[in-house]
């Protein structure tokens, strides 16, 4: 089974908009995952904030660490990691050229000088030196657009030292996992427009790739707190339409007669795809009080040589 599927297309889905039409939407740390609301009334800079913080704890990150973070997005997390530990090396790897230089250029403004962003396909991409390992690998909703997972974690486990530590962060359905994919069905909606080849993981499924990494932690987070993330975001784009709008023209209209009658409609389409995107997502990790979809976290430690396990870990908390 090949690493990923659909890769091209699925990057032009979720990216073909520009960087400043998501900073219109998301939060001011264009965090493009579920937040987490440990209150419930927080607004959603402090609900980044503390599912960033959040990771740092459960990934057990610290001061003079090699961490290494997989498919970065705008930065969030790598450059919370690398002001928060400023003696860290940090190394993030992001698929777009256009996110790399947000990053770096956030970086140059705030100061930060210990970390470095590459652009590569996560699909290739592979640390051969032998020198350069890794005490913690972070990875924040990137696995959800992989499929061959024993692959993926063999290399994770040859990038890490010989005591390091894998964190991940996936959204899952509780009991049942599942592939994005269009058979042209009006069901495969979101796999048409926004998720093609994707997966859905189940809250099990990485139990069952322990050859080269052994599961140490589980946590389940209420799928509620992804709601009220997604409804923020929606918030956001209806708030901000006038500014949001000329983006959605050069990206979704006819360059050669925006104003014609099918450029008109394809544009609103796409304001409303968009927000269709949010609501049911919203509506999907909402249903059954958050406990049916949810965002699950995985704690691995690298396995010794020569050893297969199923290890469950600990149960959730």
């Amino acid at each position: 089974m090949p690493v990923a599927i659909n890769t091209d297309e699925a990057n032009e889905q979720h990216y073909e908009l520009p960087t400043d039409f998501f900073k219109l939407c998301l939060g001011p740390n264009m965090k493009y995952s579920s937040c987490i609301y440990p209150k419930g009334n927080e607004t959603l800079e402090e609900a980044e904030r503390a599912m960033l913080t959040l990771y740092c704890e459960r990934a057990k990150l610290g001061p003079g660490q090699r961490i290494l973070e997989l498919g970065c997005g705008w930065g969030s997390l790598c450059l919370f990691i690398a002001e928060r530990y400023p003696t860290s090396r940090v190394k993030a790897v992001s698929n777009s050229r256009t996110q790399r230089e947000h990053i770096m250029a956030l970086a140059f403004a705030r100061g930060i000088k210990n970390l470095q962003v590459v652009t590569a396909n996560m699909v290739e991409f592979d640390e051969e030196s032998t020198s350069d390992r890794y005490d913690r690998i972070v990875s924040v909703e990137m696995l959800e657009h992989m499929k061959n997972y024993d692959v993926v974690f063999r290399r994770v486990s040859r990038w890490l030292a010989p005591n390091g530590l894998f964190f991940c962060h996936v959204f899952a359905h509780k009991h049942y996992a599942y592939h994005f994919e269009d058979s042209g069905k009006p069901q495969d909606w979101m796999a048409r427009h926004f998720f093609l080849g994707g997966t859905m993981p189940s809250a099990d499924l990485f139990l069952h790739f322990q050859r080269d990494l052994d599961v140490v932690k589980r946590w389940w987070i209420n799928g509620c707190h992804y709601s009220k993330t997604l409804e923020a975001w929606l918030r956001n784009q209806d708030r901000r339409k006038r500014e949001c709008w000329p983006y959605l023209v050069d990206t979704y209209g006819d360059p050669k007669n925006a104003n014609s009658r099918a450029s008109r409609r394809n544009i609103v389409r796409w304001w409303v795809r968009w927000r269709v995107f949010y609501i049911a997502c919203s509506e999907l990790f909402r249903y059954n009080k958050g406990e049916e979809w949810g965002v699950l976290f995985y704690l691995f430690r690298k396995r010794p040589a020569g050893g297969y396990s199923q290890s469950p870990g600990e149960p959730f908390r």
